[in-house]
């Protein structure tokens, strides 16, 4: 039964997991719980109908706060997928703010229980021990290990690995969040067992695409472009991917007032109104700098009065501006490479 008396502040968090979920199959009623049960195990769907049965009754604030959780938590789920955890909590940040984003993803990471503690030794092992640590292990392995450094040390990495399984390496991170959580767990053991005396681990990440591109903005052209070949032999559809996801919008800020310059004359103010929503102050005023005072007091009042966007109405216009760049580029007007990682040889 579900009533209308306003609960305290913090009462759903009286909630275990198991009576949340209960909880949401309540919420949703039968047809639409009937579609999420059928794909738990049929354990987990007996424990949540128990659950379900010792329901006595629940307010109507307290059903409406687990379920916003449910669809936070989903949410952030879907970023980390898609991006790894730093775009899941950009994302999430736009959506909910910082204090917000960070309660959502300290709980994402403790559920989805990934074995970060065997990791320790990454982030602060010396470079040329790593490089030679990761050289006699399997490629899912390396991948695995990659997946949990920066974009520049993985890059450094990836390149002193020989040629011939450079590829592999990089179509296995990008597919890692295809992997169970289990298998994860155990490499993790393994890995934490033979890294023990290199060092402590201060982050948390997670594979994926987003995070092979990362790595590949960090490469030479020549070496990025090789790796991309051969995975473009292998999986078409995964090659183009990274490479659409090899320059985020952020990322023109590393390009010099003269190449912003030359972006603003190719596009539509409008589209850049719609492309700069959500983004930092930082991106906004490169942008404006590069623009006269009259052309900035515009572009500022048009983002102000352009009100909510969808993401991926956002998203989109990034994407054409983007394209735009990467034209420049090709016709040698300006250059998207960042700071290559550091290489290693061992």
């Amino acid at each position: 039964m579900v009533t209308n008396t306003l609960p305290e502040k913090e009462s759903v968090q009286r909630y275990s997991g198991l009576q949340k979920a209960a909880v949401l199959m309540v919420t949703l009623g039968e047809e639409l719980s009937a579609m999420v049960l059928k794909h738990l195990e049929e354990d987990e769907v007996a424990a949540i109908g128990k659950e379900v049965a010792r329901i006595s009754a629940i307010t109507a604030a307290e059903a409406e706060a687990i379920l916003d959780e449910f669809y936070q938590m989903s949410m952030a789920q879907d970023y980390v997928m898609k991006g790894g955890i730093e775009y899941a909590r950009k994302m999430l940040v736009n959506a909910f703010g910082p204090e917000m984003a960070t309660r959502i993803l300290d709980r994402l990471v403790k559920l989805l229980g990934h074995d970060t503690a065997s990791f320790d030794a990454l982030q602060k092992a010396d470079p040329q021990q790593l490089a030679k640590f990761i050289h006699s292990e399997h490629p899912q392995t390396i991948a695995l290990i990659l997946s949990h450094l920066g974009p520049s040390q993985a890059a450094g990495l990836l390149f002193s690995l020989p040629p011939e399984i450079r590829a592999d390496v990089a179509l296995r991170m990008a597919n890692l969040e295809q992997i169970s959580p289990d298998i994860i767990s155990k490499i993790a053991g393994i890995i934490g067992q033979k890294l023990k005396a290199l060092g402590e681990l201060s982050r948390e990440s997670y594979g994926g695409v987003r995070a092979v591109a990362e790595m590949f903005n960090r490469l030479d052209s020549a070496t990025s472009k090789e790796i991309l070949d051969t995975i473009e032999a292998r999986d078409p559809n995964l090659a183009e991917t990274i490479r659409h996801l090899m320059f985020v919008f952020e990322d023109l800020l590393l390009i010099d007032q003269n190449g912003i310059k030359e972006i603003l004359a190719r596009i539509d103010r409008k589209l850049l109104t719609v492309a700069l929503k959500g983004t930092s102050e930082q991106l906004k005023n490169h942008f404006m700098q590069c623009m006269s005072q009259r052309g900035a007091e515009m572009l500022r009042e048009d983002m102000e009065a352009l009100g909510p966007v969808k993401i991926k109405e956002v998203e989109a216009a990034q994407q054409q501006i983007i394209a735009v760049v990467r034209q420049l580029e090709a016709e040698g007007v300006l250059s998207l490479k960042g700071a290559v990682g550091e290489q290693y040889v061992v």
